[in-house]
């Protein structure tokens, strides 16, 4: 039994791979969009019902036209790089939440949330096309999908310790199974800081291709870090977010390769 459990997690792993367009990088993938899309627009919709819509046109209006537009480029990449039918899944909506919150976030098929507490941080529009872009980027990058790819791996992952545990004395079993779990969380948060500094330098790809300023991308993780003050943070190790100065560094060597990237993305939308 422990061996076919064994065998069905390589063939999974080994079946189940895509990559990511832009950034080449394999990812696993379990969950279609036929399966995945229809649950997230529902749940959109009731989080819509239950939150409050900001009243600020002045800040939503700000909201949607960076989501239209960097949405819009990424829709001409898709549509000229073979992804039309990926395009065509996508719904799009762009949404100005009343709540203190420093956060934003984007679900899959690109149903999109920007709380009314980050926009200090975002101050501009380039610094909302720099969280807008990022945002974007996890919808574009199938990142919700490879989360519940990997999670449902690590359940397998643990029925297969299970197994073959089975004849080892109880201490022995749980050892193993709390050594597996704790593996299997530092995994997740590697790959949740993975997901993140993919989608910052998507992120910046796309808001170049839709004519806004990379470099205010570096000048919202400065103000981010300047609210978090210092000494409040997690160790990397143990967070689903590289830390922001590792951000920081990251999108300033990033940028000037993401500017050439774009460059070439736009020539091809252009040409097809």
């Amino acid at each position: 039994m422990k061996k076919i459990v064994s065998l069905a997690v390589a063939f999974l792993f080994i079946a189940s791979c895509s990559t990511v367009p832009i950034t080449g990088r394999k990812q696993l993938n379990l969950v279609s969009d036929a399966q995945l899309l229809p649950m997230a627009f529902q749940q959109y919709e009731g989080f819509l019902k239950e939150n409050k819509i900001s009243t600020n046109a002045k800040m939503t209006q700000q909201v949607k036209s960076v989501g239209k537009r960097i949405s819009a480029a990424v829709d001409r990449y898709m549509r000229a790089n073979g992804m039309a039918a990926k395009a065509d899944a996508y719904r799009w909506e762009f949404n100005l939440i009343e709540d203190k919150t420093v956060n934003a976030w984007a679900m899959p098929g690109g149903k999109t949330v920007f709380y009314t507490g980050i926009m200090p941080i975002a101050k501009n529009d380039d610094g909302v096309a720099a969280i807008m872009g990022h945002e974007i980027a996890h919808a574009f990058a199938r990142h919700g999908a490879e989360r519940m790819s990997t999670g449902m791996l690590a359940q397998v992952g643990g029925l297969a310790v299970a197994l073959s545990t089975g004849k080892k004395t109880p201490q022995q079993r749980q050892m193993w199974l709390t050594a597996y779990g704790i593996g299997s969380q530092l995994g997740q948060l590697k790959f949740s800081r993975v997901h993140e500094t993919e989608a910052d330098k998507l992120g910046v790809v796309f808001m170049i291709m839709a004519g806004y300023n990379p470099e205010e991308a570096v000048n919202v993780w400065i103000r981010m870090s300047q609210r978090a003050g210092a000494g409040q943070a997690p160790p990397e190790i143990l967070s689903t977010h590289p830390s922001n100065q590792t951000r920081i560094k990251t999108l300033k060597a990033w940028i000037p390769e993401a500017r050439v990237i774009a460059k070439k993305l736009n020539a091809q939308t252009l040409t097809k």
